[in-house]
Parts: structure tokens; C-alpha cells; sequence
């Protein structure tokens, strides 16, 4: 199958090391999970030394010099965790010339602990500080540039113009494609299928393929 776009999800952790292979090996970018700029925040969140925050950091400069562009920096924004940081956060990305998108992610945890912030709030705050705003076609969601930095939000929780415009296909760190981003009970295994094999396997996933909130008939793009 010819795909527009390959991609890949990370930590960053040991980005820094195999950029290059990846750019080399047909990867045409990545978004790497950052959610905070402060080293002793990120060990509180993911529950790690502190010196692995610089590694990220190093991931990221590695992964612009070799061209695994436009990166997308996922940060979901935690009440009294790391919410004080957006403004770290733009004046981060703006060091890299549009190369790096900052990525505020809805979260996906629906536990009452009290630390997940509203995205109507986050929202307003970047629609009031926004120079302009502009809808992709994927998901229609909004990309927003606020002083030079561009902010994407990324919100599927409830959202059936989100599932109507995706036209993403995932795999799992296992080898498993993935037709839709909220579901586990249709996944397609690829892991020790062979070339001529995988092309049906591919085309079994994008059948399998459907809006997980239907809501409205919405404009769908191509």
C-alpha cells in the first residue's frame, strides 16, 4: 500500500541515538511525548530518573537535524502538575523555526483525580492570544499561532467531526494494526505476516475502519 505520510510515536528517551536510522529507514516524522520542560516534573509524571528528561531534550534536536519534520511535542496539561508551563512550552517550539508543533492533548483518562484540566479552558486561553487561527482537514481541528509558535489541540473524546475526518492507521508496539485510536476489539496482527500477506491484512484493517462517535453525518475529507 503507498501511504502520504508514515510516523511514529515516542518517549524520546533514546531518540537522540537512532534518528538518523529512522529518517534512513523510510520515517517521515514523529511526535514525541513532552509534557513538561521542568526535569523533576517529568520524573514525578512518568515515574523515572530526572536525568532522562534530557535525553528527551536531546531526542528532540536530534530528531530536527535529521529531518523528521514537523515534529509534534504531545503534552497533556495536568492541574497543579505542569499547567503553569504553556508559555515555557511556546517559547520552546518557537526556537525551532516551525519545525516542532506543540500538541495539547485531550486526556484519556477518565479517572476523578482532580488533575485533568478542561480543554474548553485551555481553548479559550489560546484563542484570546491567537494571531490567527486555521482548521486542518484532518479531524477539522484547529492549529492556532500564538507569538510565532503553532499549537494544535487534539480532542476526540465526544467528538464525531473528529472520527468522521480521521484517516489515520496505527500500529501497536506489538505489530498490531490499529483501525481506530479508542478501540482495542478490532486490531488487525501483522507481527510475523509476510510481504504478500501484509497487503491483505492492510486492506482487512481499513475495512475495518469506522467512526467510534457517529453523532451527525459531518464533511468528510479525503
Amino acid at each position: 500500500p503507498k501511504l502520504k505520510n508514515v510516523s511514529a510515536t515516542t518517549n524520546g528517551v533514546l531518540l537522540s541515538k537512532r534518528a538518523k536510522g529512522l529518517k534512513a529507514a523510510g520515517l517521515d516524522r514523529v511526535n514525541i511525548s513532552l509534557d513538561t520542560l521542568n526535569p523533576d516534573t517529568y520524573a514525578g509524571i512518568c515515574r523515572c530518573n530526572s536525568n532522562v528528561h534530557q535525553q528527551v531534550l536531546d531526542g528532540v534536536h536530534a530528531a530536527v537535524d535529521a529531518g523528521l519534520t514537523p515534529i509534534k511535542l504531545n503534552m497533556v496539561m495536568l492541574e497543579g502538575v505542569n499547567s503553569g508551563e504553556l508559555n515555557d512550552m511556546i517559547s520552546f517550539v518557537k526556537k525551532f523555526d516551525g519545525n516542532v508543533i506543540l500538541q495539547i492533548i485531550e486526556p484519556m483518562d477518565f479517572s476523578n483525580n482532580g488533575l485533568l484540566m478542561e480543554m474548553d479552558i485551555i481553548t479559550k486561553e489560546l484563542e484570546s492570544r491567537a494571531t490567527s487561527v486555521i482548521e486542518r482537514k484532518m479531524h477539522r481541528r484547529k492549529k492556532y499561532m500564538v507569538e510565532g509558535a503553532e499549537i494544535e489541540l487534539v480532542k476526540p473524546i465526544d467528538n464525531s467531526v473528529f472520527c468522521a475526518n480521521c484517516n489515520r492507521l496505527r500500529v501497536t508496539s506489538d505489530g498490531k494494526l490499529k483501525p481506530c485510536l479508542l478501540r482495542n476489539d478490532n486490531l488487525v496482527d501483522v507481527s510475523h505476516a509476510t510481504d504478500s500477506e501484509f497487503e491483505a491484512l492492510f486492506s482487512k484493517a481499513m475495512k475495518n475502519r469506522e467512526p467510534f462517535y457517529k453523532g451527525q453525518p459531518q464533511d468528510v475529507s479525503t
